[in-house]
């Protein structure tokens, strides 16, 4: 990775394993503040695992995170919770909570123990449910709901942390077309308001559509950082996916627009432990 001038995250040496298995091997270097950064790669390249040591969610096997200058697992809890929110791919509740109560669980940072919550607690949790479509869910059992919905529910409650760094497994891969696009433009109003945001993200166009910086992970490594324009090559994306790419500029969207018109076959990958 690059160093920025403004770094959100600096990994120094990271590395995680599954009993014997690698997962991230040695990785090392900055992500910066402000802007909305990919992580790419194939299936098992170790995308995930990448954003929930970011996340604080797993501890490196080795190495370690900073996270606005200091080591991210020395924060406490409830402190980095005002920072950094964390929308995984799939939300496992197996309690029938009322869908604002866990919109509502976004404000628990900032509340004391046994503090209800204020007025402008409830003001928060309102406009966050409105902006992501789930205001008409408040009184539904979250153990109701379709996977789109829940997605979008668990977008909310990271919303009303009110977080500078948000980062998203695969925000949009429950969604509907309509509601994808709504999410994308919330994420794109956050970076323009700001917020660091980072996705683990299967689909190249979206990515070279909406992200400034790409990291693309092959075996858990990383293989290219950079631009759209630099990352997502036809030799990059040849080496990485074995998959021969056509490349062109969406004149619509004003983006890369990447083409597949052939695989070569399957990879040999390392193991099937990776996530």
């Amino acid at each position: 990775m690059t160093a920025t001038s403004s770094s959100a995250f600096r990994l120094e040496q990271v590395s995680y394993r599954i009993d014997q298995t690698p997962i991230l091997q040695d990785i090392s270097g900055t992500i910066a503040a402000g802007q909305w950064v990919g992580i790419l790669g194939p299936n098992g390249a170790g995308k995930s695992t990448l954003l929930r040591i970011l996340a604080g969610v797993l501890p490196p096997s080795s190495g370690r995170v900073v996270f606005e200058d200091r080591p991210l697992q020395s924060w406490p809890v409830l402190e980095r919770a005002q920072r950094l929110a964390f929308v995984p791919q799939r939300t496992e509740l197996t309690f029938p909570f009322q869908v604002r109560e866990v919109v509502a669980m976004g404000r628990t940072p900032y509340l004391r123990r046994w503090q209800n919550e204020s007025q402008a607690d409830e003001r928060i949790v309102n406009a966050v449910m409105t902006q992501t479509e789930t205001r008409h869910l408040a009184d539904r059992d979250v153990l109701t709901l379709s996977g789109g919905e829940l997605q979008r529910v668990t977008l909310a409650r990271a919303l009303a942390q009110q977080p500078q760094y948000l980062l998203l497994d695969e925000p949009t891969a429950s969604l509907d077309l309509r509601h994808q696009f709504e999410v994308i433009e919330i994420l794109e109003g956050l970076v323009s308001h700001g917020v660091t945001v980072l996705t683990a993200v299967h689909d190249l166009n979206l990515a070279a559509r909406v992200c400034a910086t790409l990291i693309l992970l092959r075996d858990g490594q990383v293989y290219a950082i950079g631009t759209p324009q630099e990352v997502l090559t036809a030799e990059i994306i040849h080496a990485v996916y074995e998959v021969d790419v056509v490349l062109q500029h969406n004149t619509a969207t004003a983006t890369l627009q990447i083409i597949p018109v052939r695989g070569t076959g399957p990879r040999r990958s390392r193991g099937s432990n990776a996530v």
